[in-house]
This record gives C-alpha cells, structure tokens and sequence, in this order.
C-alpha cells in the first residue's frame, strides 16, 4: 500500500512538472544556443537543465515565474561548465573601456533587418550578450538575470546599458554601410564619396 501511494505520489509529481516545465523547452533551447554557441552544446545544456530542475522541483514555488527558475538553473549549469573548462572570466579592461569609451548612439535606426540585429548581438561581448539577451529578448526583470547570472543586480544594470549601446552602435554602423534610412541624394553622396579618385562615371558620354 505505501509502495502504491508512493508510486502515485511521483506520478503526480512529474504531471505536475511537466505541467511547468514543458511549455518552456523551446525558451530554454533558445536560450542555450546563446549562451553555448553550438547547437549540441546547447542540447546538452537543456538536457541537464531538465535534469537538474527536477532533481530540485519540490524547491520551486507554484505562482513564481518558472521560465525565469529554469533559465538561472541553466545559466548556473552553463557557467559550472565554463569553469570547468577553464573558460569563465570577468569582463576585461579592454571590454569595460570599449563600453566606456563607445560614442554616443543614436536609436536604432529603421529598416534594420531581423538578421542584423542578430548578428549584431552574437558580437557583443558575451558577459554584454547574455545580460541583453535575457532583458531583451527572454524578457526577465533585473532581479531575476541577477539571479540567474550569480551578479549584483548594479552589474546588470551596468552591463545591460553599455551592451545596448555597444549594439546600438553596431547596428548604425551596418545602417550607414547599406545606407538604410538615407535619402536617395545622400545614398549618391556617398557612393561618389566612396568611389576611387579617377574612376570612370557610370553615366553615357
């Protein structure tokens, strides 16, 4: 009977987690693929974030934001990881001066494309990457990256703004290369600007 009861007790359980925990998968696998950079790495990296979250499910308390309790197990588990690979460091000082020192950025300019904006992130810095990512784009409250990242919720705040103004930046550098959001005076403008001296016109004689 007590074999019985308990049998059924972790049936519930798991109905219960995969109640939670499921609906997240795609997030986490998101997530990973930023944080690895390697699409096995970061099936790894969810496989032991499941693992890891039900080993400590009766932890988590029913009404909080589950996706943000699985994405601080998976940045914890991640970051184990890159200590023991001897990967994990702090910001340089030659990252910290960049951000310090990076001119001041003007919005995003328009006609950006998705990829872009893509590209420009997977450049940041990657302590700038992930703290951008989980604001920007997984949507978590400072506190939470805080928690997820091991940090003082002053470096979040601190690396969030100087990774939205490294990308800024970026993504106007890619703007003014394609032209985007220039009149077409200003695209002829600088494509005679950019053309070598001495260069034959397009134009007919």
């Amino acid at each position: 009977m007590f074999r019985q009861n308990r049998q059924t007790g972790e049936a519930d359980r798991w109905l219960v987690f995969e109640g939670q925990v499921l609906p997240h998968m795609s997030d986490l696998f998101r997530v990973a693929r930023w944080l690895s950079r390697d699409r096995t790495a970061a099936e790894d990296l969810v496989q032991e974030t499941f693992m890891q979250a039900l080993q400590s499910f009766h932890r988590f308390r029913p009404g909080t934001n589950c996706r943000a309790w699985l994405i601080t197990i998976m940045c914890r588990a991640n970051s184990k990881k890159r200590r023991a690979e001897g990967k994990l460091r702090l910001v340089s000082d030659s990252e910290e001066r960049i951000a310090e020192t990076v001119a001041f950025a003007q919005p995003t300019p328009p006609g950006i494309s998705e990829e872009e904006v893509l590209q420009a992130l997977r450049e940041l810095p990657r302590e700038f990457q992930e703290v951008v990512v989980l604001a920007d784009v997984e949507d978590l409250t400072y506190k939470e990256i805080a928690g997820a990242l091991s940090v003082p919720l002053g470096t979040v705040m601190s690396r969030l703004s100087r990774g939205r103004k490294i990308l800024r930046v970026k993504l106007a550098n890619y703007a003014n290369t394609y032209g985007i959001g220039q009149s077409d005076h200003d695209k002829q403008a600088s494509r005679s600007l950019s053309k070598p001296t001495g260069a034959k016109s397009d134009a007919m004689p």
